[in-house]
């Protein structure tokens, strides 16, 4: 089986920027250089032909390139606690066309459409029961921005699982623009 999602990775020097301010919540699980991405669909577990069709129908998908910014840092709960902390990313029109066309061209392969509302975002760090509070970190880097960078490729991934997080490995890129 193949853990797959597609994402766009940003550049370096936008890596960098979130990787300095990563830090202040106790037993957060901060996300290293290597998984930092803004997810555009999580596809899941599949076999290996659904694996190589979604391959190729990624390869149909035809948008232009996205110019973003980061614009700002928020959290996810679930039943009042804190699971995840996140920078944003603006305008979200491009992005969330691009997420619409994936979706489209997984749902031509059969796959279930995304069930939850798309916020793009690039999760920062992921937080359990032991964490510590959070809305210092919140307040903090609220005013989080940065210049405008350009995502001009889409990426599918294969996410491994460990007892010491996710791993990510890029299995396909296909160009935008």
């Amino acid at each position: 089986m193949h853990r797959l999602f597609v994402a766009l990775r940003p550049p370096p020097p936008i890596r960098q920027q979130l990787l300095d301010l990563m830090g202040g919540v106790e037993n957060a699980r901060w996300q290293d250089d290597e998984q930092l991405h803004l997810t555009l669909r999580f596809i899941g577990a599949v076999e290996r032909p659904v694996a190589e069709d979604i391959a190729v129908a990624l390869g149909q998908v035809h948008a232009p390139a996205v110019t973003l910014r980061l614009a700002g840092v928020g959290r996810f709960d679930r039943q009042g606690r804190t699971t995840t902390l996140w920078a944003g990313v603006q305008p979200h029109d491009a992005v969330a066309s691009l997420h619409r066309k994936v979706d489209q061209a997984l749902a031509r392969l059969g796959l279930p459409r995304e069930g939850r509302a798309f916020h793009p975002h690039i999760t920062l760090a992921r937080t359990g029961a032991a964490a510590g509070p959070v809305d210092g970190f919140l307040a903090r880097h609220a005013g989080l921005t940065s210049e405008p960078f350009t995502l001009g490729h889409l990426l599918l991934f294969e996410s491994m699982l460990s007892r010491d997080g996710a791993r990510y490995e890029a299995v396909a890129r296909y160009p935008l623009g």
